[in-house]
């Protein structure tokens, strides 16, 4: 596997050099584990956005999202109706894709479920962590996200199929995926060591 040398000459993933934005976002974001089920709302509700598009237009509308979304916060959004709808249609920061929208919405109410049985987001999602499961870059789904796909579907999410959520458990640190060699793979183990793992 490729990788790029980044301004400090240090090696890491292919994809970073693609974009000034992806540096920062993959040294100390991409592949760190993730307990907070606000922040795994936010990236399972921007992957479901992404769906056709290129992450560096998700991630440079980002906080126009958060804006949009109040701030991922579940409970909120769960309450989101008709006339948030019409608001996030007219919001030119974000992806303005009705689908889309209902659909974060959607998942919100879903989620206010699963937290209801499951205990949280969190400790739902990390059932299906697989760090042996890791081929950096090359794979789109895996599986470990067809089998969250799966659930997540049955229970009545909306735009979280098997590559948009290969592409969450990448991101919140449910596997590896930064290439070997890459200099912020050894501190996303590190992370992953010290990470105690929701509702184990």
């Amino acid at each position: 596997m490729s990788l790029f040398l980044g301004p400090d000459a240090a090696p890491r993933c292919q994809w970073c050099g693609g974009a000034p934005e992806f540096l920062p976002y993959h040294d100390s974001e991409w592949g760190f584990p993730v307990a907070s089920d606000q922040k795994l709302f936010e990236k399972l509700s921007l992957e479901a956005f992404q769906s056709g598009l290129s992450w560096r237009t998700i991630l440079n509308k980002r906080e126009a999202f958060r804006a949009g979304f109040a701030g991922f916060d579940i409970a909120k959004v769960a309450r989101f109706g008709p006339a948030d709808v019409d608001r996030l249609l007219a919001d030119a920061g974000i992806v303005r894709h009705r689908g889309k929208i209902e659909a974060v919405i959607n998942n919100a109410q879903r989620a206010e479920e699963l937290i209801a049985s499951e205990g949280s987001l969190a400790a739902y999602v990390w059932r299906y962590e697989a760090p042996l499961e890791s081929a950096p870059q090359t794979a789109s789904t895996s599986p470990a996200s067809i089998a969250l796909s799966k659930d997540l579907k049955k229970r009545g999410w909306k735009f979280v199929g098997p590559t948009t959520v290969f592409a969450f458990m990448q991101a919140m640190g449910l596997v590896n995926d930064h290439a070997e060699g890459c200099v912020t793979r050894e501190a996303v183990n590190k992370a992953r060591a010290a990470f105690s793992v929701p509702g184990s």
